[in-house]
């Protein structure tokens, strides 16, 4: 898809650069020394933008083969993708006066006064001498429009390639998301699998603030080229290319809207749909107008739009769990002692954990204190009292079991205390009241894959059903905060539905 999105933004440019040389875009404009010198610069920096292009592809292959020099070959990137960020800046500079000579040329070389808004009409029949590829610089829109409108088409199609460049750097970003997703699957620490996903979410807010950058860029080039073309075709009593567009854009809106929630970007999305309305539109237009050399022109432009997918799918991280887990086992042999003392208890961001809390104190304790229970681990609560926790379980169950073995071992009140994502509820203080609780999914004919995976993952033992046309129901969980943790998580996947977690007495 990148390549065939590079084939295109080469149309956009208005005609292809020669390997050596720069060629005149216009006709009559070879001896302008600024602008062939112009041309020549934009030559230069899209030969070093291809090259740096092809560089970040070989360091991200070298990443794919060796995963263990990731920091480095992430550094390299970055660096390269910040000198492809400069040189397309530049060439934007570039073109912006370009394009500022070829619109002066054009229109200070039309044949004809300049007619005020709504005065003058199309003429179909054009002189070949006055014909241009770049549909909108032919004299015909001109003399139709007026100067204004005129002045709003010409600034649209300046517009066209910073379009693009928003485009490419969505999709260049979307191509490391997904190698960032890979490579979180691949982690082998925490720590590690952090800074994947910190960067992840980085780019994610990039991307974010590109699409608007582009939504804004192209429904201003979408409006003012529809209201010029549309303009021009009514002039010319060319209804029905107007009909034949209404229903392009018709069907755009309907498939844009059957992929609502299904693709990494619908701004995106939306905007290769209406260009490629659009495109087909500005062919038919210049067909009708007989301007051969624009119309084969955006042909060419439609068949490379053709071969770009719209559909790119989301790319998403499913947040991993790193909790080591571990029994409640005795010692008579002291296994903490000065060199190795009780460790700090770890917070783990992602799931679920139980402890045993086994006392609380106002100052440190010696190991000792704890019959040589292990593991142990300790916690300074918000009061400044030190927390002994031993055990790690995955499930109540064990932390019950644990508990029953902790009060035979001597210890007088050990309560039970569960993390769910970073978050301690001491459940050993709770009142007691046979409370429970389902998440209910509402909305839905049938639950995708990724959702029953994430069902899976994050309510194991939990019952999924069906009690309804469009009703899922997933429990029972004794925990509230698994329930909202699993009901979390499916609003992320799917959120067009209706997540909500209920309580129900038993």
């Amino acid at each position: 898809m990148g390549a065939g999105l590079a084939v295109w933004c080469a149309l956009a440019a208005v005609g292809p650069l020669r390997a050596q040389q720069p060629e005149a875009r216009i006709a009559g404009l070879e001896r302008n020394e600024e602008y062939m010198r112009l041309l020549g610069e934009d030559l230069r920096l899209q030969q070093r933008e291809d090259s740096t292009v092809r560089a970040v592809a070989e360091v991200r292959r070298r990443l794919r083969e060796n995963p263990a020099e990731q920091q480095l070959h992430a550094a390299q990137i970055l660096e390269l993708e910040n000198r492809i960020f400069e040189i397309r800046n530049a060439k934007g500079r570039l073109i912006d006066r370009i394009n500022a000579i070829e619109q002066e040329w054009v229109l200070s070389n039309l044949n004809g006064s300049t007619p005020g808004r709504g005065e003058a009409t199309a003429t179909v029949a054009v002189p070949d001498s006055l014909k241009r590829r770049n549909l909108v610089f032919n004299g015909c829109f001109r003399d139709a429009l007026g100067v204004d409108d005129y002045a709003a088409l010409l600034s649209a199609q300046r517009r066209e390639l910073e379009a693009v460049d928003y485009v490419n750097r969505l999709l260049a970003n979307y191509a490391a998301q997904g190698e960032l997703a890979g490579a979180y699957a691949a982690a082998a620490t925490e720590e590690e699998a952090v800074e994947i996903h910190e960067r992840f979410v980085a780019l994610g807010g990039l991307n974010d603030a590109l699409a608007d950058s582009l939504s804004a860029t192209w429904n201003y080039i979408f409006d003012n080229k529809s209201y010029a073309y549309g303009l021009v075709m009514e002039k010319a009593g060319c209804e029905e290319v107007l009909a034949r567009q209404e229903e392009r854009l018709a069907e755009a809106a309907r498939e844009l809207s059957a992929l609502h929630g299904e693709v990494a970007s619908e701004v995106l999305t939306d905007y290769l749909l209406r260009k490629r309305a659009s495109v087909d539109f500005e062919a038919t237009v210049a067909g009708a107008l007989t301007l051969d050399a624009a119309r084969d022109s955006l042909e060419g432009v439609a068949a490379q739009l053709a071969a770009i997918d719209h559909r790119l799918p989301p790319v998403r991280i499913v947040e991993r769990s790193f909790i080591v887990y571990d029994s409640l086992a005795f010692s008579p042999a002291p296994r903490y002692t000065y060199q190795n003392p009780i460790p700090e208890c770890r917070v783990y961001s992602v799931g679920t954990i139980y402890r045993l809390l086994v006392g609380t104190y106002a100052t440190k304790r010696a190991a000792s204190t704890f019959r040589g229970a292990y593991p142990l681990c300790y916690r300074i609560d918000d009061d400044g009292k030190w927390c002994y926790y031993a055990g790690s379980f995955a499930t109540r169950d064990q932390a019950e079991a644990a508990l029953k073995t902790a009060k035979a071992r001597g210890f007088v009140r050990p309560e039970i205390v569960v993390w769910t994502d970073g978050q301690m509820r001491n459940l050993s203080r709770e009142p007691e009241g046979g409370q429970a609780w389902r998440v209910e999914i509402v909305g839905a004919e049938a639950l995708s894959d990724e959702v029953k995976a994430a069902i899976r993952d994050r309510a194991e033992g939990a019952e999924l059903s069906r009690v309804g046309q469009q009703l899922f129901v997933v429990g029972l969980f004794d925990d509230r905060s698994l329930a909202d943790a699993l009901a979390d998580e499916l609003r992320r996947l799917e959120g067009a539905l209706e997540i909500k977690v209920t309580e129900i007495a038993e």
